[in-house]
């Protein structure tokens, strides 16, 4: 199965894919989608759908795992990735995946075990766990976590079948 995770953002969208066999999980790409800053903001979504969609071509994933939105402070920032993460979930559906979204913490917890670690925690476990020299950017590293996490969901998942079915 394949997996794109993706934590997205109106100038900068980071996604991850991995595949997940027998168990296992590989890293197969990651990186970002970058938009002109410049450009006003529905020129940007039409560059990350178009982007997002080239994405999706060249991984079909089965699933796409998006982080759940964070009220911070700043109202208009909410709204603007919420606009972005209709993009993603748009292109998603259209590219045939089932899209699943996750809290943050959540998966800081379930990838580093403590729901408040940083970054560049997150992008360190990360890096060991899919044996990378590197991960460029930390957009794509909390988008790999995105991927990951639900790699260990779906693992579970199935474990707590079994368990139930015996």
């Amino acid at each position: 199965m394949i997996i794109l995770g993706v934590d997205p953002g109106s100038r900068i969208t980071g996604f991850g894919v991995v595949r997940v066999a027998n168990g296992k999980i590989e890293h197969i790409n990651h990186g970002v989608i970058v938009m002109d800053g410049d450009d006003a903001f529905p020129r940007r979504m039409t560059e990350l759908g178009s982007a997002f969609r080239e994405v999706m071509e060249k991984y079909k994933p089965e699933q796409v795992v998006i982080e759940k939105i964070f009220l911070g402070k700043n109202a208009d920032s909410a709204f603007k990735l919420g606009h972005a993460r209709g993009v993603i979930m748009y292109e998603a559906g259209l590219g045939g995946a089932e899209v699943q979204e996750y809290a943050t913490r959540s998966v800081k917890k379930g990838v580093t075990g403590n729901g408040g670690a940083s970054k560049e925690d997150v992008q360190a476990i990360l890096k060991v766990m899919l044996s990378l020299k590197t991960i460029s950017r930390i957009d794509a590293s909390d988008a790999l976590a995105m991927a990951c996490y639900h790699a260990f969901e779906m693992k579970k998942k199935a474990l707590m079948q079994r368990a139930v079915s015996l």
